[in-house]
């Protein structure tokens, strides 16, 4: 891992989950590329003692945070702070592409 990182040359697609890969982690925080395909479902789920955020960087998807959904495309951050339950759906026809931070760092 280096300190430039093209997230386009981490992409990818597994037919039965969502596809995770990590960018850089540190000691503080990870980095991560989540993609999922038209229809598939990161369950909702929450980090305790870790805040999150997703960066939409293609694509759409609706997103759980506590209680509340809405839908988020390219270009939005959705935060997820420590303990709160949050997940995410794609709701659109093209994968969704996501810039994931979570810190402290979860290994």
């Amino acid at each position: 891992m280096g300190n430039f990182i093209d997230w386009r040359n981490h992409a990818g697609s597994q037919p039965e989950k969502v596809h995770k890969a990590t960018l850089w982690q540190g000691q503080h925080v990870m980095l991560g590329l989540n993609c999922l395909e038209p229809t598939q479902v990161q369950a909702v789920h929450a980090h305790a003692g870790a805040d999150k955020f997703y960066f939409v960087l293609e694509g759409e998807g609706r997103f759980t945070i506590a209680t509340e959904e809405r839908e988020a495309k390219a270009g939005m951050v959705v935060v997820a702070p420590a303990g709160i339950p949050h997940g995410v759906i794609n709701t659109g026809r093209e994968r969704l592409s996501l810039l994931v931070a979570i810190a402290p760092g979860i290994k």
